[in-house]
């Protein structure tokens, strides 16, 4: 039993050395990283229609109205059909609760969902006062993105591979060693996300009744800067002196 035990101890180290993604020979394993900023240039809005008639034909018509209304108005935001996204309408049956606890039928409910993209971002403000003057009922959430995003992530990968070869080199040269020739790349980490979390200072606008009262002041919409960050682990052989 004890002899069993003792080669079961001398196998499982083999095994897992086998299975490594280490070289047998001298190496060193570095992670390289790099970030990019940019700040945002579009804006993707997301948009909801809907209503409630005592018809379910009455409410897809007028749904359907309002959101004709909104598209006609799009080209002088410069926005054209590549940069529009409109759900198909749904209707259903809104019901409420009598005193008594009964389920009563109110009407029928319609409603879309519409995405925009914003080629101007500074645009949003303006953009959104349209949108409510044509009776959007909600917008749902407003991201801001670079249009530059696909570039800055190749440049931030780039960057993460010169930062491991010259972390590599450093280790390497201290050890009086000499960076030899790749083993292995294992792309850690390739991300992008808004400096100061996400879009939370952009507000949930819903609209619930008439706009009355004076004009209000613009609404201010902070543009968070977007980072760009990737990471790499890579082997390199040592050669050594």
């Amino acid at each position: 039993m004890k002899f069993l035990s003792i080669i079961t101890l001398l196998v499982i180290p083999f095994l897992s050395f086998a299975n490594s993604s280490l070289p047998n020979n001298r190496h060193i394993a570095i992670v390289g990283s790099a970030q990019l900023e940019a700040k945002p240039d579009i804006a993707v809005i997301y948009l909801k229609v809907e209503s409630l008639k005592a018809e379910s034909v009455d409410a897809k018509l007028d749904v359907d109205e309002r959101v004709n209304n909104f598209l006609d108005g799009l080209a002088k935001f410069n926005v054209n059909e590549e940069n529009v996204s409109a759900s198909s309408i749904s209707t259903e049956p809104h019901y409420s609760y009598s005193k008594d606890d009964k389920e009563e039928l109110d009407g029928y409910t319609a409603h879309r969902n519409l995405k925009v993209t914003l080629n101007d971002i500074q645009n949003i403000n303006s953009f959104v006062n349209f949108a409510l003057d044509v009776k959007i009922n909600e917008i749902r959430n407003i991201e801001l993105r670079s249009s530059k995003a696909e570039t800055l992530q190749k440049e931030v990968i780039a960057l993460a591979v010169k930062n491991a070869k010259e972390n590599g080199n450093s280790y390497a040269q201290a050890f009086d060693a000499k960076l030899g020739k790749i083993y292995s790349i294992n792309s850690a980490e390739n991300q992008s996300y808004d400096r100061y979390g996400a879009n939370d200072y952009i507000e949930k606008i819903v609209v619930t009744g008439s706009r009355l009262g004076k004009p209000a002041q613009p609404g201010k919409y902070l543009q968070e800067n977007i980072v760009f960050s990737a990471s790499i682990n890579v082997v390199f052989d040592l050669e050594v002196k």
